[in-house]
């Protein structure tokens, strides 16, 4: 499964994947994983907002458990960030079908669309369509650097834009939804642990901020006359720096846009994009808090007018207490030679669809070891015995979950 998925989307140049929504890569994803369903004779469906499902058993039973992740990428993103959930639930599926387990509840694995939000810079927007935390208006309103709306990629790519919106009858017939995912940090590599379960998701978010100046000619406008917003932007970043250092928060701003973008010429606008996070919220509010003031600060130094915009917020998210202890003990009872282990429960600053479909379905996460901690990078890896220890794990909680 991994060899037949890997080439779908990667760069040549970078070594990287650029798996975007809606776009040729994305639909090889999409027939990749339509073609793993029906090898294993699942019963396979598209919904309304474009993910794909993967049933056995009676997806209008009630009560499901389903399990899955997503095959898109950031820019350049490495290989597993996303399709490690998905081959591994297939894998786990076939594990289960080799220990003739019986299945008592229904099943379904999963692939939710445009989850890490690289084309039209909002993430999770199959799940957030699914769950009612993206409205129809709101969707439409989306756009790439294109100009390209959201309908209209969806349009191109085959699907019906029309559709899209609220799922809360599927949502309702799902008992349980659990996503395997490598590990975005280095916990489970310090802790000698191959496989976690998450805790939490931090409070996230991502912000626009726009600095105005005035365009004008690099060779001949003095450096007094000047009204260049990438001074300013240039000390908002190092303001976000020294914001997150203080608070204890995560702040970095890796995209930015820059009109008219001609090397003699001095910039008009600026335009760049905050993604900060926090263990809680008031650290969240603390961080972006003092970057949005530095940066308003600097600019009325400069002359320079500014916009901020939240383009995107999540709130903190504790998963389920039930599930995550009843997954914790299941691991545990399955530990090397019966005699049990402690499985190690972390926190994550890393947003997830189960992160987004926590509110309407009992959710919960798996994690497998990342030995260096790096992720959204081509140098993003996980060792094949660490992936098979998450496989056999997963296994084991849709078993306890799904199976008599």
């Amino acid at each position: 499964m991994w060899r037949s998925l890997r080439p779908n989307g990667r760069s040549d140049a970078s070594g990287g994947y650029r798996r975007y929504a809606w776009t040729g890569a994305d639909a090889e994803c999409r027939l990749w994983f339509q073609a793993q369903a029906e090898a294993r004779g699942l019963d396979y469906e598209v919904d309304r907002n474009g993910n794909q499902w993967a049933w056995l058993g009676d997806p209008l039973a009630g009560d499901a458990v389903v399990t899955g992740s997503h095959l898109d990428s950031v820019p350049d993103g490495g290989a597993f960030d996303g399709p490690l959930g998905v081959v591994s639930s297939f894998a786990a599926l076939d594990e289960l079908r080799r220990r003739r387990v019986v299945f008592t509840r229904p099943f379904a694995i999963t692939n939710f669309g445009d989850e890490e939000g690289a084309r039209f810079g909002l993430a999770c927007v199959g799940s957030r369509l699914a769950a009612g935390q993206l409205t129809v208006e709101n969707a439409h309103q989306l756009r790439d650097g294109d100009g390209v709306t959201l309908p209209q990629a969806m349009e191109a790519a085959g699907y019906d834009p029309g559709t899209i919106g609220p799922d809360p009858e599927r949502l309702a017939r799902i008992g349980a939804f659990v996503e395997l995912h490598v590990e975005q940090g280095r916990a489970l590599d310090l802790s000698g642990d191959p496989v976690g379960v998450a805790s939490a998701i931090w409070p996230h978010g991502r912000w626009r901020f726009d600095f105005r100046g005035e365009a004008n000619h690099a060779g001949t406008t003095r450096l007094v006359d000047r009204r260049d917003p990438m001074l300013t932007y240039a000390e908002t970043v190092l303001a976000a720096r020294r914001e997150a250092e203080l608070a204890g928060g995560l702040a970095t701003f890796g995209k930015i846009a820059v009109e008219p973008n001609g090397v003699n010429a001095i910039p008009s606008l600026v335009r760049g994009w905050l993604d900060s996070r926090a263990a809680d919220q008031a650290t969240l509010d603390a961080v972006v808090g003092g970057i949005e003031r530095a940066a308003r600060e600097h600019a009325g130094r400069a002359g320079i007018d500014l916009d901020v915009v939240r383009e995107s917020f999540t709130p903190v998210v504790e998963f389920q207490h039930a599930l995550r202890d009843e997954i914790c003990r299941v691991l545990g009872k399955h530990g090397p030679d019966d005699t049990g282990r402690t499985v190690p429960v972390l926190g994550t600053g890393a947003g997830h669809d189960a992160g987004i479909l926590s509110a309407s379905v009992p959710t919960a996460m798996l994690f497998v070891r990342n030995p260096t901690g790096i992720s959204h990078s081509p140098a993003e890896h996980a060792a094949e015995d660490d992936c098979v220890a998450g496989v056999i794990a997963l296994a084991d909680v849709l078993e306890g979950l799904a199976c008599s």
